[in-house]
C-alpha cells in the first residue's frame, strides 16, 4: 500500500500534515506522538519582527467549529531561527514554514532569510493586509497576489506554496494569479470570515482587533473547502493542492483527495484531539484497504458523475 505523495518536489511519506497556526512549531505535540509520523510539518506564521497579536478575547467555540483572531502572534524570525529550527532539526519530516508580512518587500526578505537547508518549502500567507495600499488583503486581489508571489519566488529556491482565502468572489482567479507568478503549489482554504454574538449580553464573542470578526474554522467549513479545491483542480491549473478545512477523520481527508487535493492539512481538529494527525493517517490506510486501493494517488480527482 503506497501513501507517498509528491508536493511540488516535497516528498511526503503520507499526505497528512498539520495546518499552519494550529500546531505551533511542533514542540507541544511532540509530547503526544512522534512527529516523524507526519507527511510534513507546517509551522505557525513567522514574521520578520515579533508580533503581540490581537486583544482578548481572541478565540471562541461556535457552532460547527471555532472563531479566532490571534493576529499572527509570534516571536519573530530571529527567535524562530534560534529556538525552533534547532528543535525541528531532530526530525526527518519535511518542514514547511508559513510566512506572513505586510509589504511585498518584507515578504521577499523573510523568504530570502528562510532559504536554509532544514526548510523544505515556504507557505505564503496572502491573507494579510498590504499596508502600502490601505490595508487591502493581498489574497483578495489577483494583481496583489501575483506581485507578492513573484517577489517571494525571486527571493528563494524553495518550493512556494500559496495559501488562498475563501473570502473572494472567484478563488480560481486568485489561484491562477498565483500560478502565473510562479507558485509551486496551493493550500486551500484559509478560514472564512465570521462572527458570533452572545444573545443575552449583546457582546461579540471575539475582539477581532475591534472589528468583532475573525476566522471561522472547524467541521462546519468542510463543504466550502471541498468546493474550492474541486473548482481549482478542475480549472486546469496544474499545481498540487493541499486541502484544508473541516477535516476530522480519514474519510474527510479522502473526500479532499477525490476533489483534487494531493495532500491535506489538519487544523481545528488538533485542538480537541492532539493525536488527530496520526489517527487520520491510520484511517486513510484502513480506508484504502477497505476499498482495495494500492496507491493513494489513484483517488486524486476521482469523482463519479451522478
Amino acid at each position: 500500500m503506497e501513501t507517498e505523495v509528491n508536493l511540488a518536489g516535497i516528498l511526503m511519506k503520507n499526505p497528512v500534515m498539520p495546518a499552519s497556526g494550529t500546531f505551533g512549531y511542533g514542540r507541544e505535540y511532540s509530547n503526544f506522538f512522534d512527529l516523524n509520523l507526519l507527511g510534513a510539518l507546517v509551522t505557525k506564521a513567522v514574521t520578520l519582527k515579533p508580533r503581540a497579536g490581537n486583544s482578548q478575547p481572541r478565540a471562541a467555540e461556535v457552532f460547527g467549529g471555532m472563531l479566532n483572531s490571534i493576529g499572527l502572534q509570534n516571536d519573530g524570525l530571529e527567535l524562530f531561527l534560534e529556538k525552533a529550527i534547532p528543535f525541528l532539526e531532530n526530525y526527518t519530516v519535511p518542514i514547511i514554514v508559513n510566512i506572513s508580512e505586510n509589504t511585498i518587500e518584507d515578504f521577499a526578505e523573510i523568504a530570502r532569510r528562510l532559504s536554509i537547508s532544514k526548510v523544505s518549502g515556504l507557505e505564503v500567507n496572502v491573507s494579510c493586509p498590504n499596508v502600502k495600499v490601505g490595508g487591502m488583503i493581498f489574497g483578495t486581489d489577483p494583481k496583489a497576489t501575483y506581485d507578492v508571489v513573484q517577489a517571494v519566488k525571486q527571493s528563494t529556491d524553495k518550493p512556494i506554496i500559496v495559501k488562498l482565502s475563501p473570502n473572494v468572489t472567484n478563488i480560481v482567479t486568485i489561484a491562477r494569479a498565483a500560478y502565473d507568478a510562479g507558485a509551486d503549489s496551493l493550500s486551500m482554504i484559509n478560514t472564512l470570515l465570521g462572527m458570533d454574538i452572545d444573545a443575552k449580553t449583546g457582546k461579540p464573542k471575539i475582539n477581532g482587533n475591534g472589528m468583532y470578526m475573525g476566522g471561522y474554522s472547524g467541521a462546519g467549513i468542510l463543504p466550502v473547502g471541498l468546493r474550492c479545491v474541486y473548482q481549482v483542480y478542475n480549472s486546469g491549473i496544474p499545481l498540487p493542492i493541499i486541502g484544508i478545512g473541516g477535516i476530522t477523520t480519514g474519510i474527510d481527508a479522502v473526500k479532499y483527495i477525490r476533489a483534487g487535493a494531493t495532500a491535506i492539512a489538519i487544523g481545528t481538529s488538533t485542538f480537541t484531539d492532539p493525536n488527530s494527525c496520526p489517527r487520520i493517517i491510520r484511517e486513510i490506510e484502513n480506508f484504502m484497504e477497505e476499498i482495495q486501493i494500492k496507491d493513494i494517488n489513484e483517488l486524486r480527482g476521482k469523482i463519479t458523475e451522478l
